[in-house]
């Protein structure tokens, strides 16, 4: 054979000097003077071989040492326990709390109850369940200037309906110089029902007119709201247009900003109360308006998450200026359709300023028909016309 046929023997390298400046001679050197191979121990003959994928003997691979994480410390046991312990307690407090405040205004609303006479509840409509059914509710305000609540006079007529199956909540204003039939007193102002035969009458006059059922009264004693409304820290309305009276009420001049203003008590019962203003397209209908405005802002702020906290006082102080059939649950009931509803509708009914027998009245409008329809939730809300003061409409918000 030739000599390029010829296979080149190899040198088994049996170790050797390594310098000093070697980086890599620390893995080579395993405490046995100079470097050299040395087989381990698996690779000896008849040894046994490591498992698969487990460890290699000794513990780990020789050479430099690899930095590892060290795990996490975890707490004591006694440490969540106690943790758990206290949040617990901080729950049962809680509920407490909210306890006391329900039943400081359940009892109010049982005084609330006992202040409607009779005959009142005799008159209303029978309904379902305010959870599920949609149900009328007549809302009377009144200047508080009576006695009691049977001697004081309606101010402001509204009707709310409440649909939870629709997420919406519907308002109706009556105007109180509205001339209809009263039942044995001919054609009048709706508000000289109440005068005539109180709130029966008024009852029977508006589902004559209106043919709309009432399942449920309540009065409001406006005054009795600044209480409740400093209770709750004040209200925040969003004004339409900017308000100035021209006489003095409670002693005072009032001016309210356009936009978006915050009330205390007192000045909530100003603007909701106050009836002469140097605004001429000021008028009865828009006082009923900003008492919405008014009752709106006070359910809104009842329903906040945050008045939970002052639940005992508020719970105090929100059936005091009432009297009303609905019960504790019910009220609560109205609150929280109000915070799950999706809009609100507010239509008032209206007509034409005229003077029949020395008085002024409004004729009522042949529009407040498709306004009633919209207010049942039948058809849809009609607008008022722009620059009109006193015909009838709605606003969707």
């Amino acid at each position: 054979m030739g000599v390029q046929n010829r296979q080149k023997a190899y040198r088994v390298y049996r170790g050797g000097r390594v310098t000093k400046d070697d980086p890599d001679a620390a893995r080579f050197d395993f405490g046995g003077g100079p470097a050299t191979v040395t087989r381990p121990p698996s690779a000896r003959p008849g040894a046994a071989r490591p498992a698969a994928g487990g460890p290699p003997p000794g513990g780990g691979l020789p050479g430099r040492k690899v930095a590892t994480v060290p795990s996490p410390g975890r707490l004591p046991r006694w440490w969540k326990k106690g943790l758990l312990i206290g949040i617990g307690v901080l729950l049962l407090l809680l509920l407490f709390w909210i306890y006391l405040g329900y039943r400081a205004f359940a009892g109010e609303v049982e005084r609330a109850n006992k202040r409607l006479d009779a005959k009142t509840k005799a008159a209303l409509s029978p309904a379902g369940s305010m959870w599920r059914d949609p149900q009328v509710t007549l809302v009377l305000g009144s200047d508080g200037r009576g006695k009691n609540f049977s001697s004081a006079r309606a101010d402001s007529i509204l009707l709310v309906r409440t649909d939870p199956g629709k997420h919406t909540i519907y308002m109706l204003s009556v105007p109180r110089d509205l001339r209809v039939p009263i039942p044995g007193n001919g054609d009048q102002k709706i508000n000289a029902a109440f005068a005539y035969g109180g709130s029966p009458l008024l009852i029977k006059t508006i589902r004559d007119y209106t043919g709309l059922p009432v399942n449920h009264i309540t009065y409001v004693a406006f005054r009795g709201f600044r209480e409740l409304i400093q209770a709750m820290g004040g209200l925040t309305i969003d004004n339409p247009y900017r308000i100035q009276s021209s006489q003095q009420f409670g002693g005072k001049d009032w001016v309210f900003a356009k936009g978006e203003i915050h009330l205390n008590g007192r000045n909530a019962l100003a603007y909701a109360r106050i009836r002469h203003t140097t605004n001429p397209k000021d008028s009865d209908i828009t006082r009923t308006e900003r008492q919405q405005r008014v009752l709106q802002a006070i359910a809104h702020q009842l329903v906040k998450p945050t008045s939970i906290f002052n639940l005992r006082s508020i719970g105090e102080a929100v059936a005091k200026p009432l009297a009303t059939d609905l019960s504790a649950t019910e009220l609560l009931a109205l609150g929280w359709i109000k915070f799950r509803s999706q809009r609100t509708v507010e239509c008032h009914l209206g007509g034409t300023p005229q003077f029949v027998g020395g008085q002024a009245v409004l004729v009522p409008s042949d529009r407040n028909r498709a306004v009633i329809s919209a207010f049942l939730g039948q058809t849809a809300p009609p607008r008022q016309p722009a620059g009109s003061l006193y015909d009838p409409g709605c606003t969707i918000k």
